[in-house]
């Protein structure tokens, strides 16, 4: 049995949530050099040598990526042989959000209810997933997900008879209606599967994925290739300047489901792909 303290998870969150803000990840930095070198587009070079140089201005002062830092999502894989003591884990980690929003002078985004719209002052509370997993280790993964990006997100319950067909142009459709709105060069997660609430779920948790992974399974990897062409083809391309950069990568994730449903999610992160993970 390995005991955790709330304390080092609060301690963890603070930095992770400041540290996702002020660096871009390396995967997402390469993928950004990459598609610069093969964007045949002048413009669209000169907006990608634009979002290098911003990531590099944030790296070495320390400011944030993007003046939406975003509201927490966290993935919270607890494996069964964990104790955590000092009080209750969810509040260790809005407990995280708050002081590192605050100490990383990060913008604070989230309101107390979706009408009355009152600022909490504080970013909290995250949004929070708990999976209980085989071992005795606890893996804590942290998104900072913009609304540029978030707002641009669909689902669709599909009949079995639409088939892959369908699936590909929910994807392209989705990917076609967002257009510029998510600040393009974008990462498209998908989930297939599931039901109406596992499905949008398995579209957001895909995106914690490296950049250069495709799915295990090779049927899902060439899908993710083929769309990854199809998204090119629509000439979008980085902040909407036209060019075949239109998204860094799509990432698949499936899950088994009712023989009489096809869910569909497409949680659409923008190029700043803030996350981080610790393990205790």
């Amino acid at each position: 049995m390995k005991t955790v303290h709330t304390d080092k998870i609060t301690e963890e969150v603070r930095r992770m949530c400041i540290e996702a803000a002020y660096f871009l990840p390396e995967d997402v930095r390469k993928a950004l050099e990459d598609a610069r070198d093969k964007e045949e587009w002048k413009l669209s070079q000169e907006i990608l040598d634009q979002i290098l140089a911003n990531g590099e201005i944030a790296r070495t002062e320390h400011v944030p990526y993007c003046q939406d830092t975003g509201m927490i999502v966290v993935f919270v894989e607890m494996g069964q042989d964990v104790h955590i003591e000092g009080g209750w884990i969810e509040d260790a980690i809005n407990e995280g959000v708050r002081q590192g929003y605050a100490d990383g002078f990060l913008r604070k985004s989230v309101v107390n209810d979706p009408i009355e719209r009152i600022n909490t002052k504080d970013n909290t509370p995250a949004v929070i997933n708990y999976s209980v997993v085989e071992g005795d280790q606890l893996k804590i993964t942290i998104a900072a997900k913009g609304f540029g990006s978030e707002n641009m997100s669909r689902l669709a319950m599909l009949k079995p008879a639409d088939g892959i067909e369908g699936v590909k142009k929910f994807i392209l459709e989705t990917v076609e209606l967002a257009g510029p709105n998510p600040c393009p060069p974008i990462i498209v997660g998908v989930g297939i599967g599931g039901t109406f609430d596992k499905v949008t779920r398995i579209a957001k948790e895909v995106l914690m994925r490296p950049l250069d992974e495709y799915n295990e399974n090779p049927f899902y990897a060439d899908l993710e290739k083929e769309m990854e062409e199809k998204i090119a083809a629509l000439g979008i391309g980085p902040q909407g300047f036209g060019g075949k950069t239109t998204a860094l990568r799509v990432m698949i994730d499936t899950y088994p489901t009712h023989i009489a449903g096809l869910p569909i999610g497409v949680n659409i992160q923008c190029h700043a792909a803030r996350h981080k993970e610790v393990i205790f």
